[in-house]
């Protein structure tokens, strides 16, 4: 028989027992409901081993990718160490500030180190504590080329959490860390026409990583990215991403302009939202993935387009900046 292993502890399946009964005999309290599969209340994650096919069907590409399973139906064939939900993303990481650029006027870089192993996928966020306040940011390094963890700050206005890491954090300070979170990375899908990519403001943050991840996996399929603002100065990484167009022919950048009349827009970049931009390029998104991220009202707006467009909502992956009061 199998064994499960929760938290450091070592369980043997019964014949034909679920990873779930096997745990709840055990007296290990996980939440459950229809013990059929259709619910997913009881979704555990995959640690080490590999959960049978059959309990990740219904699931997404990308929980698939972070060996979510549901445990009332797994029988697995191997053992499997396994955590709930809130387990998983609950273990605090301490990590330390090694660079503070900011990009613009409102967009501060900052790069941190952590001396545990710290496993993730471009575009997850982590959360930042401040005392009893918790903020969440999105990821722009690309754990397989970055030594660095790297976050984009907006600097929101009387934003405690913003201006503390933007003012009073220095070089060489701890942060107290939870995560990765998320489903806003790329995975390979098969059949798939290219990946669109959407962002404002600091938005920008997971799609850098995002873009940056398919190209290095070898995705051959148009990826474009329309990331905007207001103004041409609010933008950021314009060089990096048109450097990046450069060099690769499958890739193309569109920096846009909102704020300014048509006629005052800058050479090179579009005027208007880039949703719009993006829908002008694309007007069927039929087999594309799409990625979403930025100001909650684009987000959510351009994933309505996105669906009516053609896209399936499983290749729709949506991140909105919900702001926190006083963020």
């Amino acid at each position: 028989m199998t064994k499960v292993v929760y938290q450091g502890r070592s369980y043997e399946r019964l014949d034909d027992e679920s990873v779930l009964r096997c745990l709840l005999r055990n007296g290990i309290r996980a939440p459950y409901s229809c013990e059929s599969g259709a619910c997913q209340a009881c979704t555990m994650r995959a640690i080490s081993g590999t959960p049978p096919a059959n309990s990740q069907e219904d699931l997404k590409e990308t929980q698939k990718a972070l060996g979510y399973f549901k445990p009332c139906v797994c029988r697995p064939d191997e053992d499997l160490e396994v955590a709930l939900l809130d387990d998983a993303h609950n273990h605090k990481y301490q990590m330390e500030v090694v660079e503070k650029r900011f990009l613009n006027d409102e967009i501060l870089r900052l790069r941190l180190t952590c001396d545990e192993s710290f496993e993730y996928r471009a575009g997850q966020f982590i959360n930042i504590f401040k005392d009893d306040l918790i903020r969440s940011y999105s990821m722009a390094s690309l754990p397989v080329q970055d030594d660095l963890l790297e976050l984009h700050v907006k600097l929101v206005p009387n934003g405690v959490v913003s201006h503390w890491l933007c003012d009073d954090v220095q070089l060489g300070d701890q942060l107290t860390v939870t995560g990765p979170m998320g489903e806003c990375f790329y995975h390979e899908v098969d059949s798939t026409e290219g990946l669109l990519a959407v962002g404002t403001g600091s938005g920008l943050a997971p799609l850098w990583g995002i873009v940056r991840d398919a190209l290095i996996q070898g995705y051959e399929k148009p990826i474009i990215l329309c990331h905007g603002a207001m103004k041409p100065e609010n933008l950021y990484y314009v060089e990096a991403l048109r450097q990046l167009e450069e060099t690769h022919e499958n890739f193309n950048y569109f920096p846009c302009v909102s704020g300014l009349d048509e006629d005052e827009v800058p050479a090179g970049m579009s005027s208007g939202f880039p949703n719009d931009v993006a829908f002008a390029q694309l007007p069927s998104l039929a087999k594309w993935q799409v990625f979403l991220c930025g100001h909650p009202d684009m987000v959510n707006n351009t994933k309505k387009q996105a669906f009516l467009a053609g896209a399936s909502l499983k290749n729709i992956h949506a991140d909105p900046f919900v702001m926190a009061p006083h963020a």
